[in-house]
């Protein structure tokens, strides 16, 4: 299931060629007044630990970094609904500047699809004469791009066309139809002429559909996979985003005007930016490496630097979380980036004084990195998620074995940074081990012991793009229904154990509560005030207090599917999803973004 890889060598665009596009659309986006909407779909029922606060509490970075994209552009009349804030919006209702947006973009990861399925239905009821060009896009796209499309010919919801990619392969597809459309021509009738002339096909990326008479989709056509950008400095600043927030809602339709820059910092306390991208690692659960083409990328320390600038200056952001995939990567690049931040003044003040953030790293990185952790804190750095999974490295081994995780603990609680390991529960982990370190409950004590203020624990689950994800299907270990329950999308979240092999999977549900309510507790509460981790006095009881809360939104969400598992008769899933629409690439081959094999080809 992992994305195929591009020829070597042609991973990559050339350098500049992100920013020619912007250019180019910028000569013609006067002729072309656009308004758009960006929606982030967000499914409410699934806000429990280890995200909870912070999911709606952080204006996300991937649909602030897609409208930032349209401004760039020239194309300013964009609005960017979060559903975490906007649970009642309907795209039928929504109106910018008077009348129907000419595009409707949506974004969704896979457990948020119920959520997006609603929108994009709901967008088909509009009136064909005045229906926007409706594009998909988002995490769970990338990698299952027919599920933006209905398979029923009598109920033909669905998207126009889905961007598989990032900002390029969107600006790519509305030069394409702009260079078609006529004079206050829809932009779903231009859309529609530049996709039958052939005029999308030569831009990696897409998956379109062609129509059947009733409107349903025939076939898919897959474009091939994305071309990436190198240099990220060459991404539109990540400020113009927060411009375009629609203002939290009960309401189904959009505001006059988008949320004040003063409003930003009490509804988005926790800022978000991109740092880098790519892992060196090649961990069989997870889909970054493939999706990343092998590559690692990055922005210039110099960059990163003015945006935690601007961020401050216009909208007060003092606390960010760095979108990345494993800030430690390449200890050379790191350094240079923390040392542009430690320069770094504006208005006469040194930036690591206002600024403080947290990114992910791993265990061999922080070690990699331990001459240079002082330098890691001085750049406002107060805690880092670290990727230990399993700290006896029997899940998966990428130098975080137990003696070595304990050791970088040590090194940033030294620093005052706060370590919050991240953790992956599997089959073979009994809940406690004795004399040894392999327990759940084990490794749990020995993190908080080592400095840990947070703790996350996950259920290992299969992630669409990765490595293992057929096989945990084909291989009967993916649940399909317990107890005459249906496993939902929204469940695929590592809450809920939906896959599992183990005799008593209820105990695998137990124990991540079990695991949980040790490590966040009203006397660990009374403890972190008594005796803090370090330094960080308050840090340590907000986390406190933050996951008692989040505890019982998980016990009261997911207790009923543990009774469930311990009672119920399971159904056990034999195939992987697939494509229920015939897919093809553009000149017939098999589909990049199809499962190897599955027949969808011409």
């Amino acid at each position: 299931m992992e994305l195929p890889r591009r020829s070597r060598g042609d991973e990559l665009l050339k350098p500049g060629e992100l920013s020619a596009l912007r250019a180019r659309l910028r000569q013609i986006s006067d002729r072309h007044p656009l308004t758009s909407v960006i929606a982030c779909a967000f499914d409410h029922r699934t806000r429990m630990l280890p995200f909870v606060y912070a999911d709606v509490r952080m204006a996300p970075a991937g649909v602030r970094a897609i409208g930032a994209a349209m401004v760039d552009a020239g194309f300013a009349r964009t609005r960017i609904v979060l559903g975490q804030w906007n649970r009642n919006f309907r795209p039928s209702r929504m109106r910018l500047d008077g009348r129907m947006p000419d595009i409707f973009m949506v974004s969704s990861m896979q457990i948020h699809a119920a959520v997006c399925e609603s929108w994009l239905r709901d967008a088909g009821r509009i009136e064909a004469a005045e229906r926007p060009l409706v594009i998909a896009g988002g995490p769970r796209f990338i990698y299952q791009p027919w599920e933006a499309f209905s398979a029923e010919p009598d109920d033909p919801w669905g998207a126009d066309v889905v961007v598989t990619g990032e900002e390029y392969v969107l600006l790519s597809l509305l030069e394409a139809v702009l260079a078609v459309r006529g004079s206050g021509e829809p932009m779903r009738t231009a859309f529609a002429r530049a996709r039958d002339q052939g005029m999308l096909d030569a831009i990696p990326g897409l998956v379109y559909r062609r129509g059947t008479a009733n409107g349903a989709a025939g076939e898919l056509v897959d474009t091939g996979i994305q071309r990436l950008l190198g240099d990220l400095d060459e991404l539109p600043h990540a400020a113009l985003g927060y411009r375009l927030l629609e203002p939290p809602s009960g309401k189904a339709t959009l505001a006059a005007q988008p949320l004040a820059a003063s409003q930003v910092r009490r509804y988005s306390p926790i800022g978000a930016i991109v740092l880098t991208s790519g892992c060196k690692f090649a961990c069989p659960y997870c889909p970054i490496p493939a999706y990343n083409q092998r590559q690692l990328r990055a922005k210039s320390g110099e960059r990163i630097a003015e945006e935690l600038s601007q961020l401050y200056r216009e909208y007060g952001l003092r606390h960010l979380f760095m979108a990345d995939d494993n800030f430690f990567n390449d200890p050379p690049r790191t350094v240079q980036i923390l040392e542009a931040l430690v320069r770094k003044e504006f208005d006469g003040i040194k930036l690591h004084r206002k600024i403080r953030w947290g990114t992910e790293v791993t265990v061999h990185g922080t070690l990699a990195m331990a001459d240079h952790l002082g330098l890691v804190h001085k750049a406002g750095v107060r805690a880092l998620w670290l990727g230990v999974e399993d700290m006896t490295a029997a899940l998966v081994e990428k130098g975080q074995g137990a003696d070595k995780t304990l050791e970088a603990f040590r090194l940033l609680r030294q620093r005052d940074i706060c370590p919050m390991p991240m953790m992956m529960h599997h089959d073979e982990q009994p809940l406690y081990s004795r004399g040894s370190r392999y327990g759940l409950l084990n490794q749990a004590r020995l993190l908080r012991r080592a400095g840990a203020v947070g703790l996350q624990v996950l259920m290992i689950t299969p992630a669409a793009g990765s490595k293992l994800y057929e096989e945990a299907f084909t291989s009967g270990q993916v649940f399909e229904s317990v107890g005459g329950r249906s496993v939902e999308l929204r469940m695929f979240d590592g809450n809920y154990v939906i896959a599992s092999n183990h005799p008593q999977p209820w105990r695998k549900q137990f124990n991540i509560l079990a695991a949980y309510l040790y490590f966040y507790n009203p006397l660990r509460l009374l403890i972190a005030l008594v005796r803090p981790k370090g330094r960080l006095y308050l840090t340590d009881a907000g986390m406190q207090v933050l996951g008692m809360w989040g505890l019982m939104q998980t016990m009261r969400r997911t207790l009923g599917w543990a009774w469930r598992l311990l009672g119920g008769h399971i159904v056990r899933s034999t195939r992987a999803p697939a494509s229920r629409i015939p897919m093809r690439g553009v000149s017939g081959q098999a589909a990049s973004h199809d499962l190897p094999g599955n027949g969808n080809q011409v």
